[in-house]
């Protein structure tokens, strides 16, 4: 008998025939419906592994994209380079104050942060790659103009507008795309994979610089840099691209199943100019912009604390750290999928203003252990890293991904002017009392005011994911089988 269904017989499918016995027409018909669902089943999950794989590719790509941006971090190491010219003096030689020896790079946090809104609305609307290529181009640029001039107004506009401008570009083409790729359940995972590179760049940005500094010398090391990070981030942002439209990373995303199980989200998929209406917004503006001054004010000055105990080896906390911070953005990603974005970032506050505290003592003494000095600055790094990776996570929760990029890049301003602010504060401090003492004191006390207003958010709970046992219950019941 000719079938009249040529993809049955393409799949194997006999058509059943009126005249067999029901017992054996029953049997034939629940092994093409077993065989159907089967090869739908199997057709789906090489999609999603398809699907999985590109966005690891992308995930990947940000990673490495991210490694090259993290040069930020290694900033204490050029800044005591020009301190020692300063304080060398001679021909060629930087004559800056020395109180001024940061303003770059805390220029750099603040045009980081706000070049990321404008990078946030082009890479919604243009897409990633083109962002991220624009990003490297303008990195490379800075540091090639820095390395031309011993200028302050040179290097202010060359690492501090220039280097600054790009990461924004580079950093928010990075993580977006890759969140996009997978399901709800993942957020902080896959935001503390992209954003850990940026914190691991220290760990060969430090020692490959000093080498350079040593070797060439800084103007040299600023332009062998620059080549360097335009070439990397400009072809890794070839392999960077959102998924394409209508995409699904899997069934626990889709409105059939997350809204029957999760409680609905208030706030999602706002757009820019609702966020400030929105009384969470400002509790996390309010957090980032402490934790991330916090955390700033000790990476930018960590080589010139370490030195006191370590010496010339002041270099390697500056390396070291670096693991602490990838860490901390891992491990807080991780952590924050289980027990909620508010809960983690309130321990983190609290534990962060526990170390600003004890440094106090730490480097009030001379003779400190070098051990010491570089455990405590490496979980204070660990801490300030868990910030990159909850607040994505956050905005991601509570705003939904249409605007993603924008959004994240508005919240992210409050990275650039805690920077600013206490970075500067902390230099200023220093510069009067000789040491770190009030600066840690201060930082401490905003922190625990952060923690409380962590607190706040709370009731603010990301959905929750579906899991694997309450997928099946839901497919059973839409069949109609209790």
């Amino acid at each position: 008998m000719a079938s009249k269904h040529p993809d049955k017989q393409k799949r194997g499918v006999a058509d059943i025939n009126v005249n067999w016995p029901l017992n054996h027409r029953l049997r034939m018909i629940m092994m093409q419906r077993l065989e159907t669902s089967y090869l739908q089943t199997k057709e789906e999950s090489m999609s999603t592994q398809n699907s999985l794989l590109r966005g690891w590719i992308v995930a990947l790509a940000g990673v490495g994209i991210n490694l090259a941006l993290g040069v930020l971090y290694a900033w204490s190491i050029f800044k005591g380079a020009i301190v020692d010219s300063i304080n060398k003096g001679g021909e060629g030689a930087f004559t800056w104050d020395v109180s001024s020896a940061n303003d770059p790079y805390a220029v750099a946090c603040l045009a980081f942060a706000f070049s990321m809104i404008i990078a946030g609305k082009m890479q919604d609307k243009l897409g990633p790659k083109i962002t991220c290529i624009i990003g490297g181009l303008m990195v490379g640029g800075g540091f090639i103009l820095s390395s031309q001039s011993n200028d302050y107004w040179t290097w202010i506009i060359g690492f501090g507008f220039l280097v600054g401008s790009g990461m924004g570009f580079g950093y928010s083409a990075a993580t977006p795309p890759a969140l996009k790729w997978f399901p709800t359940k993942m957020t902080g995972l896959i935001a503390g994979i992209v954003v850990s590179g940026f914190g691991l760049a220290s760990l060969y940005i430090a020692p490959l610089a000093t080498y350079l500094l040593n070797t060439y010398g800084l103007q040299q090391a600023m332009l062998y840099f620059g080549f360097a990070f335009m070439a990397v981030v400009s072809l890794l942002a070839l392999l960077v691209s959102n998924p394409p439209e209508g995409y699904v990373a899997n069934l626990v995303d889709t409105p059939s199943t997350a809204t029957a199980t999760a409680p609905k989200v208030e706030n999602n998929d706002l757009s820019p100019r609702q966020l400030f209406s929105q009384g969470k917004f400002y509790a996390l503006w309010v957090c980032y912009f402490i934790g991330s001054g916090a955390g700033l004010m000790v990476i930018g000055s960590a080589k010139g604390m370490a030195k006191a105990s370590m010496g010339e080896m002041a270099f390697l906390v500056v390396a070291i750290m670096s693991i602490g911070n990838a860490a901390g953005r891992l491990i807080a990603g991780v952590v924050s999928d289980k027990i909620g974005r508010a809960n983690t970032l309130m321990i983190m506050l609290v534990f962060q203003a526990a170390l600003m505290f004890s440094s106090i003592f730490v480097f009030q003494q001379s003779n400190a252990s070098p051990v010491v000095v570089v455990l405590l600055v490496s979980f204070m790094v660990f801490n300030y890293g868990t910030n990159l990776s909850l607040f994505p996570s956050f905005t991601k929760d509570l705003w939904g991904m249409t605007h993603f990029g924008m959004n994240y890049g508005i919240l992210f301003s409050a990275w650039g002017i805690g920077a600013f602010a206490l970075v500067r504060i902390s230099e200023v401090l220093k510069a009067r009392t000789g040491d770190y003492t009030l600066s840690f004191a201060v930082a401490g006390v905003l922190l625990l005011v952060g923690a409380m207003m962590a607190s706040t958010l709370r009731k603010a709970q990301p959905v929750v994911a579906v899991d694997a046992v309450e997928e099946e219950d839901l497919v059973l019941q839409k069949a109609g089988i209790e």
